[in-house]
């Protein structure tokens, strides 16, 4: 009688294995994310009271110059949720990498994909309340003037708020510490701020900085910015620019998951 070849068992994903991204252990990692902000009131703050505070000090700054605030207000609304976020979400993941969190996650059944994603989806929540916030309050409280529809504001607002997200989730893998973090900011923020054509048209820049400011998204985030501030309807411009600054959101998450680090060595 023949004895049967045994079948090796079934192997079960080990932590390093790649697991596929599922809706349940990303929305249950956003909920995780969301119970512990809710314990973080300063954090709040500066992710819902701070763009607020900085739009209504910028409007009485420019109280005897109204058009001066119609022009670069519009831009701001998109560049302060951006900021913000970004710092959040960059501390904010390092502090769960360097406390053993995230190497006791990622032991579990949740991979990589999951776990950028409920980051994600959770600080992309947040966001959707601070832009909506600072929306309502440039335009019905300061008295924003802008042509176009106020929900185009709300949107480039809301996709560079995903934006500074995505760019917190990817540069916290390449800090050591929280004041790392921080330090990234002039690096990575600073640049796109001096270049995205808040200060002067990028047509009148330098044409090396104007090929740069080309490559960086808030450059178009300020562009759909300034389409809604010019425009009453929605532009091809408007749309090819919101387009670039979520398709840049969504590669820099893609590059934050594949660069996520369990732990700080």
């Amino acid at each position: 009688m023949t004895t049967p070849t045994p079948h090796p068992a079934p192997a079960h994903p080990g932590p390093s294995t790649t697991r596929p991204l599922t809706a349940s252990r990303t929305t249950a990692t956003a909920a995780r994310v969301l119970r512990q902000l809710a314990h973080d009131p300063r954090t709040i703050a500066l992710l819902l009271v701070i763009p607020c505070l900085m739009l209504f000090l910028l409007r009485y700054v420019f109280d005897g110059s109204p058009r001066t605030f119609d022009t670069i207000g519009a831009s701001l609304l998109g560049i302060f949720p951006l900021i913000t976020m970004f710092l959040v979400t960059s501390i904010a993941t390092l502090r769960e990498r360097t406390s053993g969190t995230l190497e006791r996650l990622l032991a579990m059944p949740l991979g990589k994909g999951d776990l950028i994603a409920g980051y994600a989806l959770a600080f992309g929540s947040l966001a959707i309340v601070q832009s909506a916030l600072a929306t309502g309050l440039a335009v019905w409280f300061l008295g924003l003037d802008v042509t176009g529809s106020p929900w185009l504001l709300l949107l480039v607002a809301l996709l560079d708020a995903l934006l500074g997200t995505a760019l917190g989730l990817f540069v916290s893998a390449f800090a050591a510490s929280e004041f790392q973090a921080v330090q990234f900011m002039p690096a990575v923020i600073f640049p796109q701020l001096l270049l995205c054509g808040l200060f002067t048209p990028r047509d009148d820049m330098h044409p090396a900085l104007e090929a740069i400011s080309d490559v960086l998204p808030m450059s178009y985030a300020v562009d759909g910015m300034n389409e809604v501030l010019r425009h009453t309807d929605m532009t091809a411009a408007f749309v090819r620019d919101a387009l670039i600054v979520a398709g840049c959101a969504l590669l820099v998450l893609a590059l934050g998951a594949a660069t996520l680090k369990r732990r700080t060595a």
